[in-house]
């Protein structure tokens, strides 16, 4: 995500949503499809999503609602950190920074000139690796001789750059969120538009996909290895997220946060942004969501003229990397200069299994609320923790955990409050919901699906999300339903299956400094 208002999605999404927060490759269907009898039903009519997709592969989810006279655009890509190795970690978010820099005619006063320094420097920062690459000892003035190249052939690239005229372009003509997100499992751009100027959003992200510049690529590097900086490396909650996940992953890409590792920011290259991008961002694998006060047909015919004659990509390469089964608890421990923290995830499978509505059904039952169990039990009546959550993550197109997260309160450890919590799912085991527990938790459901789906934009990101997962945007409302058809004999049934300790990664923040051979702080 570009500047401080964006932020990597990670596993904090509780409950029902994160049935629906994931993506996968879109399937291709018949043009403008018209709504069918399975169709949802919101605000006493159906839902009139007209479904259009381009010779290229492209999908548009077209959905006209009444109201302020605005339009909200999501494009959804099914690429994130899980189609990344080692050495690249950390390209997908590279690419979300970068496409917020310009094309070959925004952005730019001279394309060409650009061009030309770009291979200079780039060429430069090749040599810069091979120097890096002799150990034991790099040749130090080396470094910094072509490190300083590099620096001032951007500084003078930059005397054609029309800074930020992307954003100024939409702003200009009222944008509101403006805005990106890259997760484990996709890539997301979105942006709200004034209903008389949603053929703008066409013209530009077309250009976009078509004709992206990776300008200022040295100097946004610096800027994303900061946001790691500041989101994992100097937080005590990003550190024990990154050590949790790391550790009950330790072959699947879950185990490596979207930000990606230092080392592979600081040495990617344009090339390989480049490649990353011609590789996955073809609009054969992209899907665009478009709900508001708009005309289907105008829309269908924006997107043909638009994004029609854009060549597809070859198909994105399936990830096939399985995490090996578990065979028993594993524990980490970070040391930070920070309250206590814990964090307990139990894995489970992935979020279009049968089981996945009875999971967020769990998760809701134990924190979504003041009179849940957990956070009766630990929150509200002993005061062992001073908050708790629990959700399902860090993706959910493959096998993932179930996590429940809480920040104990002095005195209490946090051994003390991970007795508490497994004590409460045996209490859960032998004393099932009850009816009236189970109305409860489906009434505050219900309540929260329609604030979300009351707006545009929650409107777009649910279809989308839906289409992506599971290949078709009713889905998401059928899993809702699901949820509520769960009960209290489903509850016992998951907690005997899943919630076993050979399951169950454990990852404790405790305050301390870590030691000068581990600095990031895990043991």
């Amino acid at each position: 995500m570009r500047g401080r208002t964006r932020r990597l999605r990670d596993d904090g999404a509780v409950l029902a949503i994160a049935l629906m927060a994931a993506a996968m490759p879109p399937q291709v269907r018949a043009q403008s499809t018209p709504p069918t009898s399975a169709t949802p039903v919101l605000d006493g009519g159906e839902l009139d999503v007209r479904e259009h997709d381009l010779d290229n592969g492209m999908r548009f989810l077209i959905l006209p609602r009444p109201g302020a006279p605005t339009v909200t655009f999501v494009a959804h890509v099914p690429v994130g950190s899980v189609n990344e190795s080692l050495g690249t970690t950390g390209i997908a978010h590279f690419v979300e920074h970068l496409l917020f820099k310009g094309t070959t005619t925004i952005g730019t006063i001279d394309a060409g000139a650009e061009r030309a320094l770009f291979d200079r420097m780039d060429a430069a920062h090749d040599s810069l690796l091979a120097v890096m690459g002799r150990r034991p000892d790099p040749d130090s003035v080396a470094l910094r001789r072509l490190e300083t190249r590099i620096e001032v052939l951007e500084d003078s690239a930059r005397a054609y750059v029309v800074p930020n005229q992307f954003d100024r372009i939409l702003s200009r003509n009222g944008a509101r969120g403006l805005n990106a997100s890259t997760s484990y499992e996709d890539t997301r751009y979105y942006v709200s538009l004034p209903s008389n100027r949603a053929k703008l959003w066409f013209v530009l992200e077309a250009d976009r996909l078509r004709n992206p510049v990776f300008r200022e690529f040295y100097t946004e590097r610096d800027v994303i290895a900061e946001e790691r900086r500041l989101r994992i490396e100097t937080s005590p909650a990003g550190l024990l997220y990154e050590a949790h996940f790391g550790t009950a992953f330790r072959v699947h890409p879950y185990g490596v946060p979207p930000t990606g590792h230092m080392d592979d920011i600081l040495t990617l290259s344009r090339p390989q942004v480049r490649e990353h991008f011609e590789r996955y961002y073809g609009p054969n694998n992209t899907t665009v969501a478009v709900v508001g006060d708009i005309d289907p047909d105008s829309a269908v015919t924006w997107a043909e003229r638009y994004f029609g004659p854009i060549e597809p990509s070859a198909p994105a390469p399936p990830v096939l990397v399985r995490e090996p089964e578990q065979r028993g608890e594993r524990r980490v421990e970070v040391r930070f200069d920070a309250e206590s923290q814990l964090r307990i995830g139990w894995k489970i499978p992935e979020a279009t299994h049968p089981d996945a509505p009875g999971l967020a059904m769990l998760a809701n039952l134990l924190v979504a609320g003041r009179d849940t169990r957990l956070y009766r039990r630990l929150v509200r009546d002993e005061r062992l923790a001073t908050a708790v959550t629990a959700g399902t993550g860090p993706g959910s197109r493959y096998p993932g955990l179930f996590t429940i997260q809480a920040t104990p309160r002095a005195p209490y450890s946090a051994e003390e409050v991970e007795m508490a919590i497994y004590e409460e799912l045996e209490r859960l085991r032998t004393t099932p919901p009850s009816p009236d527990e189970l109305e409860r938790v489906r009434t505050r459901l219900a309540a929260s699906e329609i604030r979300r789906l009351a707006s545009k934009e929650g409107l777009a990101f649910q279809i989308v999300a839906s289409e992506a997962l599971w290949g078709d945007w009713r889905e998401t409302f059928r899993a809702q339903e699901r949820m509520q058809s769960v009960s209290a004999d489903d509850i016992v049934d998951l907690l005997n299956r899943y919630f076993e300790p050979e399951r169950r990664t454990v990852a404790i923040l405790r305050r301390g400094e870590p030691t000068p051979d581990d600095p990031g702080g895990a043991r």
